[in-house]
């Protein structure tokens, strides 16, 4: 198997972020991701170097040289690979940069209620991207 260019560590129990990295994964046509749950039950033997509790407070990502991501900076990256980085480019901007990312850590905390608002509901037990 090939080294992705982008290794995404993703809440499987946030449906919003369930719902953004099934809709990656289908336009990654080309393979260049890997989407890792950070609730998945082998997850720390795996990735030891990645905490949970971190990746669990702002989004994780790794690139192809092993170099970590995070928030905004993985959202970016993971458009980009995908032909539309255009869309986030402006959130990582100078001045956008700074509102766009104390905006990401809001979500991030209260992803749960958001995802309740916007789709019915707060966690799932079983999501899966596949």
């Amino acid at each position: 198997m090939r080294t992705p260019k982008l290794t995404i560590f993703y809440d499987g129990g946030c449906p919003l972020c369930v719902r953004e990295m099934k809709h990656l994964k289908r336009l990654d046509q080309n393979g260049k991701m890997a989407f890792e749950d950070i609730l998945a039950a082998d997850f720390e033997a795996r990735f030891p170097h990645v905490s949970i509790e971190n990746a669990n407070r702002i989004l994780h990502g790794m690139n192809g040289n092993g170099v970590m991501l995070y928030g905004l900076d993985v959202t970016h990256a993971a458009w980009s690979l995908v032909g539309r980085g255009w869309l986030t480019a402006p959130m990582r901007w100078p001045l956008i940069r700074w509102v766009a990312d104390k905006v990401y850590l809001w979500f991030a905390r209260n992803r749960y209620t958001v995802s309740k608002v916007l789709t019915g509901k707060a966690r799932c037990e079983q999501c899966s991207i596949d």
